[in-house]
């Protein structure tokens, strides 16, 4: 009788170890592919942000040579050419909207951003490229609130008083993992959510906290904020707000 048996006590356990081997490899292949997915999230991420810079770093070139062909007028004013003093610079169309439904909002390139966690207005660059927005944040101190993570850090101006640079404290929305243009190390940085206004635009944004200590503006709005709210004129600054 145990002769009999055997066979079949023998298939049965050959039967188990195909089901647990087919299981972890199952189970091996769903970790590969989502390991997969977030290095190309990352690596999305990171490409995005690249673009940013450079386009920054971009806008920074235009507006030296803004400020250079202004001093060349100026001293073609001193000097008295006729020529000169024909040659008018053409005023830059003013786009007010009046309210948001009869006509779409227009955003330029720079726009005046007023944060409510700080009650101030700073400079922003609108990129179409990047698509989350992100601050120029120093200091930033991880704890924990209600059971939940918070940050603290400080915005930083590079045009402001380093007196003026307040806390703000937030609670983290998620984390991105970034990797730099200059190193293969992945750097990991909190999300938060903030109250902003763009003229009459009063919404919320999430934000990036990233080191744009090298870049013209503390601030840069990204598609996520942009899209089914305003459009972009490139070739314009200040639509909505002054540089003042």
């Amino acid at each position: 009788m145990y002769k009999r048996l055997a066979p079949l006590v023998a298939i049965g356990l050959l039967s188990g170890c195909s089901t647990v081997n087919h299981q972890e490899l199952h189970q091996n292949t769903i970790s590969a592919i989502q390991e997969s997915e977030q290095r190309l999230d990352n690596r999305l991420t990171n490409l995005t942000l690249q673009i940013s810079n450079n386009a920054d770093y971009i806008d920074s070139l235009e507006s030296e040579i803004i400020a250079l062909t202004k001093e060349v007028e100026m001293l073609r004013k001193a000097d008295g050419s006729e020529e000169e003093q024909e040659e008018q610079a053409k005023p830059l169309p003013v786009i007010a909207p009046t309210t948001f439904s009869s006509a779409p909002v227009v955003l330029g390139s720079v726009e005046r951003v007023r944060l409510d966690a700080l009650d101030k207005t700073f400079d922003a660059r609108v990129d179409t490229g990047a698509v989350t927005s992100s601050l120029n944040a120093s200091d930033i101190q991880a704890f924990e609130r209600d059971g939940k993570q918070w940050v603290k850090f400080k915005l930083v101006d590079e045009k402001a008083e380093k007196e003026s640079n307040r806390w703000i404290e937030a609670p983290v929305i998620r984390y991105v993992k970034i990797r730099q243009s200059t190193s293969d190390k992945m750097e990991r940085r909190a999300v938060v959510e903030l109250w902003i206004r763009v003229g009459k635009i009063h919404e919320k944004a999430q934000f990036t906290l990233a080191d744009r200590s090298q870049m013209t503006h503390p601030i840069l709005l990204g598609r996520e904020f942009i899209k089914d709210i305003a459009l972009v004129d490139v070739s314009q600054q200040y639509i909505l707000s002054s540089n003042k």
